[in-house]
This record gives C-alpha cells, sequence and structure tokens, in this order.
C-alpha cells in the first residue's frame, strides 16, 4: 500500500545539507545558488567538512562568516552517508535538500520541489542531472553523462516524463521519513542514494522524478579522476548488487558484459595470433569479436552525433575526447562491478576526491 508523506505547515522551513571534500574550485558557486534559492520560511545551509588538504575548510569558514544561514559541522571520515547525516542532525526543519559541491542549484529549484512534494505527497523528489564543463575533457565527460550510452539512460540523465522513480538525484526529503527508515547507510560509500530511495520505497512512500526540476552537475576534470570515480562506484555497486541482488535495475550489468566482453575478444585474439586454435574452434572463435566490434563501432558513431538540443556545438577536439571517455566510463564502473560482486566493497574510497589540481580556468 502507497502512503502519503505528511506535508509539513507553510513556511516551517528548509535545510540545505552539503558534503565537502577538496572542493575549493567549485564550493563558492555552489554555496551562492543554494543562498539564492527562494523559500518561504526560514533556510540554513549544513556543510560537512572533510578533512580537505586544498583550502577547502577555510573557504568554508570565510562563507560561513559572511552568511549567519551557514553552519559547519566536521565530518573527519570523509565519507558521503556520514557527513550528510551529520548534517541533517545539525539541522532543524522539516524538508531536507541535498545539495552537491559539484553542483549548482538552477533559480526556482527548491520551491518547485517543494510544490511537487505537497502536490504528489511524495517522501522524496528529484529532477535532472545537466553535466556541463569547463574544459574540453570536462565538457566530453558531460556530454556522455547527458547521452543515454553513457550512464545507461536513468531518468535523471535527461528524462521528460514525471511519475514515480527507482531514485532520485540528490533529492529533496522529508525529514519525518529519513528518519523513519534510519537515514543513509553509513556502511554504504557510494550509492547511498539509490539505497536510501530503496527503503523508502520500501516503507511505502514515493519517490518522485519531476523533469522540470534541474541541476547542473561539474564532472571530474581529468581521465585520471574520472577512472578512479567510475571504479569505484561500480565497485559499490557490485556490493549493493551482492546485498540486494534482483533489486537493482538491469542496465547496471551491462558495463560489466563490455567488460567480460572485452576480456573474452582479448584472450581469443592471442590464441589466433599464435596459432592456438585449430579446426572448428579456430573457425567459430571470430564470433567472439563481434560484441566488441559492435561497441567500436557504436562509438565512433555517437562521438560524431551532435549536441543535445540547447548545448553549445561540439568542437572536433571534444568529439575525440569522447572516443577515449565513454570506454573508460564503461570499463572502470564494469571492472569494479565484477571485483565488487566477487569480493565486496570492503574498505573501498573514492580516490578521485582526495585532492584537486591548481584552480581551474
Amino acid at each position: 500500500m502507497t502512503r502519503d508523506a505528511a506535508v509539513p505547515p507553510a513556511g516551517a522551513g528548509v535545510t540545505f545539507v552539503m558534503p565537502v571534500l577538496n572542493e575549493r574550485n567549485y564550493l563558492e558557486r555552489a554555496v551562492r545558488t543554494v543562498l539564492a534559492q527562494e523559500v518561504d520560511g526560514p533556510s540554513e545551509l549544513v556543510l560537512a567538512l572533510g578533512p580537505s588538504t586544498d583550502g577547502t575548510s577555510r573557504l568554508a569558514e570565510e562563507l560561513a562568516a559572511q552568511d549567519s544561514r551557514i553552519r559547519l559541522v566536521h565530518n573527519p571520515a570523509a565519507d558521503i552517508p556520514i557527513g550528510l547525516n551529520l548534517a541533517i542532525a545539525a539541522g532543524s526543519f522539516p524538508t531536507i535538500v541535498r545539495v552537491d559541491a559539484h553542483s549548482e542549484l538552477a533559480p526556482g529549484y527548491t520551491r518547485r520541489a517543494l510544490d511537487t512534494l505537497a502536490e504528489r505527497r511524495a517522501a522524496n523528489v528529484g529532477g535532472v542531472m545537466r553535466a556541463e564543463g569547463r574544459t574540453a575533457f570536462q565538457r566530453a565527460v558531460a556530454w556522455a553523462y547527458n547521452s543515454p550510452i553513457g550512464l545507461g539512460g536513468g531518468a535523471y540523465h535527461g528524462g521528460h516524463t514525471a511519475g514515480e522513480a527507482e531514485s532520485a538525484y540528490l533529492g529533496v526529503v522529508r525529514r519525518s521519513v529519513l528518519e523513519e527508515v534510519g537515514g543513509f547507510d553509513e556502511s554504504i560509500r557510494r550509492g547511498e542514494d539509490w539505497e536510501l530511495n530503496l527503503r523508502i520505497r520500501r516503507a511505502g512512500y514515493r519517490v518522485w522524478f519531476d523533469p522540470s526540476l534541474s541541476v547542473t552537475y561539474w564532472p571530474r576534470e581529468s581521465w585520471l579522476r574520472l577512472v578512479r570515480q567510475f571504479h569505484a562506484t561500480g565497485i559499490w555497486r557490485g556490493e549493493l548488487v551482492r546485498r540486494y541482488g534482483r533489486r537493482n535495475s538491469v542496465r547496471f550489468f551491462a558495463p560489466p558484459a563490455l567488460a567480460l566482453a572485452l576480456v573474452v575478444s582479448l584472450v581469443v585474439g592471442i590464441l589466433q595470433a599464435i596459432g592456438a586454435l585449430r579446426g572448428p574452434v579456430a573457425a567459430w572463435a571470430w564470433l567472439v569479436h563481434i560484441p566488441v566490434a559492435a561497441y567500436a563501432a557504436l562509438l565512433v558513431v555517437v562521438a560524431g552525433l551532435p549536441s543535445s538540443s540547447g548545448m553549445p556545438r561540439r568542437t572536433l577536439r571534444e568529439r575525440l575526447w569522447s572516443l577515449a571517455v565513454i570506454p573508460s566510463m564503461h570499463v572502470a564502473w564494469g571492472t569494479g562491478f565484477l571485483r565488487g560482486v566477487a569480493r565486496g566493497a570492503r574498505d573501498t574510497v573514492d580516490t578521485s576526491r582526495l585532492h584537486r589540481n591548481t584552480p581551474l580556468p
């Protein structure tokens, strides 16, 4: 039976929560878009500060000194779900808006989300992640994020139809529901939002997707950081499959299937090159290369596709980067997934968050 989430009184207030670690290049803009949100009643922004090494914490202190709505809590473990729980506990208001330091809220985002929560009596609502980039590489990654082939076509990567959803990007959630289901699971370092929304749905509440909600997201700035991020995310998805099995969407199994196909194709190719395959086996062995060849052809076609509607035209450099970015995302995620399924996530962390390079232009 579907349950309606309680709707707080008008003007009851909103708590924004943001886990932060080594985000000096992005933090101020993220904070400014939060403080610019118009809501009925009071609001606050709680920053959960991890042990940054790039001056992020000092910047956060400066921002807090400038605006009394900003509050700081320390998250020495640096884990995102721990930071989120600390920030939520430090907040005061009945609706929680999760914000990422790599994101920027569109004007009117919070007001629209609150209206949708009330209209649908949902427990959590999220919108579309619109990835953008500052460099050719980052723009190529952003294009992959926004493309169905890049991240598998989840609703929040470009869906257009409102309705009940499996999860919500970032999410605007009722505190009463969070408390009922136990908050974020601190044993899960990646995919914690999906797992939380699974428990919300199990409790009978609605998780809603609203395509009119838009959040700008800035992807990782280098190939190595991108690979580290996706490998860690894949490992944790493998852990979630170990824990929750079929409740994971079928689309999560495509990257590991690709990784296995690449390994099989490579092994067979080596055996063919050294003449180790003979007779009928050699004749049929070429078939194992078909999936990899089809994937490579698809990459070439996709790299040449025009930009999505409303996005700047892609340069040749960005198209070429796409040929490296998309398979890097898929293979890193897929190999991580296989490792996570086989061994569990254990103490895997996303090392792409540990430090940043010099400020971007």
